[in-house]
């Protein structure tokens, strides 16, 4: 594949791509558990999270050919295998089925990982003048922000 120029200084469009492909992987793997407990939600507020379970994790699709297509404009090639969004994440599986309490501070966690994993990057997207990358790290922030307040309130006491 022929090198994106892209205006980028030295090595900033890599760092860019590895940061994008972080935010990737963390992304799917909120996916991932979000549709779980979508799936096996139960108790009292089944109706109310089987709801915005659904809600948060189409949204969290549509976002991940966002962020792959970003990471290919820089000229990079996307991770694409559980293997790599393994490697490159730090939201923890569940391997059991929580209760619904435990499911929303779960996905509370991993909203306020992608939240700093998106954080992170905007310095760099800011000293290289890459407005395509910070508009869509701003999208990503307000909808997990969002996301991570609404959550909260369930917890409240």
């Amino acid at each position: 594949m022929k090198k994106a120029k892209l205006g980028f200084k030295s090595n900033s469009q890599k760092e860019m791509s590895q940061g994008l492909s972080t935010l990737l992987a963390d992304s799917y793997m909120l996916y991932i558990k979000t549709h779980n407990f979508h799936w096996n939600v139960e108790g009292p507020m089944f109706n109310t999270l089987h709801l915005m379970f659904m809600d948060q994790y189409t949204e969290l699709w549509n976002s991940l050919d966002l962020i792959a297509e970003r990471i290919r404009a820089l000229g990079e090639y996307a991770p694409g295998s559980y293997k790599q969004f393994a490697a490159l994440t730090s939201i923890k599986e569940s391997e059991k089925v929580p209760k619904a309490t435990k499911m929303i501070e779960e996905l509370l966690a991993g909203h306020e990982i992608v939240i700093q994993t998106a954080r992170k990057l905007f310095p760099l997207a800011e000293d290289e003048h890459d407005e395509v990358s910070c508009d869509l790290l701003t999208q990503r922030l307000q909808v997990h922000e969002k996301t991570a307040w609404m959550l909260r309130s369930l917890l409240a006491t």
